[in-house]
């Protein structure tokens, strides 16, 4: 593998992570997001908006909307559809896939967001982008970091910070579609307990290897939370 190939890659995720963002700010324009609509109300606009907007026909994971207590819940479980309250947070997982000349990427985006004016909810939704950040600049200061080592310090800095990392994994790899589908069940490619596998290890056909990293926070009394994700 060259260098200039692994950096073509990262550069194809980069771009497919800057129209996710794009696509992210076009939902809040419209006010898609908002008490009184249902989570299944809110997936949908979302869906219709991406393909749209966006271009959007391929999702590589399911779109998940959840709110109030569903925010606790991780990515595997599927709670029933519930109505936004007032008072919710809200935190949107998306994985469109987007097409450029030569090829589809994956993106993986979520963003969460405090519906009223409770302090506390605030706070726990500023906390993911900066914790976020906490935990990629340990990643970067160290080359032989593993998943499960990275997954450990996720949780540390959560509990810190007054919350529970909710998440039973802090992040997955990701590449050109439909390279992320080929992942579940192989624990070297996930952010999470078990995983002894340096990150920066090549992957066996000898690519860079490119992270998701996940912030999935709850409150102590595990009944709301939020969710952030980017590219690592």
């Amino acid at each position: 593998r060259s260098v200039e190939s692994d950096a073509a890659i990262r550069a194809g995720l980069e771009g497919a992570e800057a129209r996710g963002n794009a696509m992210f700010d076009a939902i809040e324009r419209a006010g898609i997001i908002r008490a009184g609509r249902t989570e299944k109300e809110i997936e949908e606009d979302i869906y219709i908006l991406a393909k749209k907007d966006f271009g959007v026909d391929i999702h590589w994971h399911k779109r998940l909307v959840r709110s109030g207590i569903n925010t606790v819940c991780v990515y595997s479980e599927d709670p029933e559809s519930r109505t936004v309250e007032a008072d919710d947070t809200v935190f949107l997982d998306l994985g469109p896939v987007f097409a450029n000349a030569n090829a589809r990427w994956e993106a993986a985006l979520g963003r969460s967001y405090a519906m009223g004016n409770d302090p506390d909810k605030k706070r726990l939704v500023a906390d993911l982008p900066r914790l976020f950040n906490v935990v990629k600049a340990h990643y970067d200061a160290a080359p032989n970091i593993t998943g499960e080592e990275l997954y450990g310090y996720a949780q540390k800095v959560a509990d810190e910070s007054g919350w529970v990392f909710g998440g039973t994994i802090a992040g997955h790899i990701v590449g050109e579609f439909p390279h992320a589908q080929l992942i579940p069940g192989r624990e070297e490619h996930r952010i999470a307990a078990g995983n002894a596998k340096r990150m920066r290890d090549p992957d066996a056909d000898g690519y860079a290897r490119n992270w998701i990293l996940e912030i999935h926070l709850v409150d102590k009394t595990k009944s709301w939370g939020g969710f952030y994700e980017r590219l690592l």
